[in-house]
């Protein structure tokens, strides 16, 4: 039976995709990104148990699987978060695609689709695969929200039944990205060119932190791997890098100015990018 961690289901969401969508938020990621604004999301809870205790209303519960949440008690004072050695959420649900399904049908007929983010959510391609064909029975689209570094080509059923990728794209050279995120990045740009060949690029993201982002190698660097021709169709999001949420070092960065952000959009422009925004 195949379940997925699921930290958040947001029933509407307008800035996950085009439309009103269904956003669901795995747990569990495979990069340690300094400026991850969800770092709550990136492990998964190891049931230490010391949560439990200080959770004021006592919706924390240690059993022999795990922690036992109970979101009806919950407060979500994060107390449990803050107190986690990880930083890790144990308000996490292992859920079946049907069980998933039951909550986005609440949602019908007002949403166009659903878009998995993470976390990382392609670490479950068996999960999607499932989930995915029964929103296509209801109608929907389906969209990912993806670091790229899980290999697309190897899960081709995914691909099948997967209406577009957003794929943010954290920094082009591999030792920048490296050094950010705690991986190289070649398996970002072999995806960058399998989904680009198959359509499937919804959004292009990057977000904009200077001094720890080459963010003109990165917006100069993908028309040349692609194309042009490619890239004028293909929507990118330029993200100001805000410091809440973020732990670390990072988290007393400061965020780009509007003047940095619009330079970054007219490199953009001049690589060959058509539909820049700024968020």
């Amino acid at each position: 039976m195949n379940k997925a961690p699921v930290n958040k289901i947001l029933p509407y969401s307008v800035v996950d995709g085009p439309g009103n969508r269904v956003a669901i938020f795995l747990q569990g990621c495979n990069l340690r990104c300094a400026y991850c604004h969800n770092p709550e999301t990136q492990t998964l809870c190891t049931a230490c148990g010391l949560c439990v205790p200080v959770c004021p209303n006592g919706a924390l519960e240690q059993t022999e699987t795990g922690i036992r949440w109970q979101p009806e008690r919950c407060c979500k004072c994060d107390r449990c978060i803050q107190t986690c050695p990880q930083f890790s959420d144990p308000r996490v649900r292992w859920m079946t695609p049907e069980m998933m399904m039951e909550q986005v049908r609440r949602s019908i007929p007002f949403i166009r689709g659903i878009t998995v983010s993470g976390g990382e959510c392609t670490l479950h391609p068996a999960f999607l695969t499932e989930l995915f064909t029964l929103a296509h029975g209801e109608g929907l689209t389906c969209l990912l929200d993806s670091n790229g570094m899980c290999d697309l080509s190897a899960s081709p059923a995914l691909m099948q039944v997967c209406d577009g990728v957003m794929l943010d794209v954290k920094a082009w050279d591999s030792r920048v990205h490296q050094a950010l995120t705690s991986k190289p990045n070649d398996m970002v740009k072999k995806n960058l060119r399998y989904l680009a060949a198959r359509g499937l690029l919804t959004e292009l993201r990057v977000v904009n932190l200077p001094g720890q982002v080459d963010v003109e190698a990165v917006l100069r660097g993908i028309p040349v791997l692609l194309g042009r021709e490619t890239v004028a169709d293909i929507p990118l999001k330029l993200i100001r890098f805000r410091p809440m949420g973020v732990r670390g070092p990072a988290a007393q960065m400061s965020s780009p100015t509007t003047a940095e952000m619009e330079h970054w959009a007219q490199i953009a422009a001049r690589a060959g990018f058509d539909h820049i925004s700024i968020l």
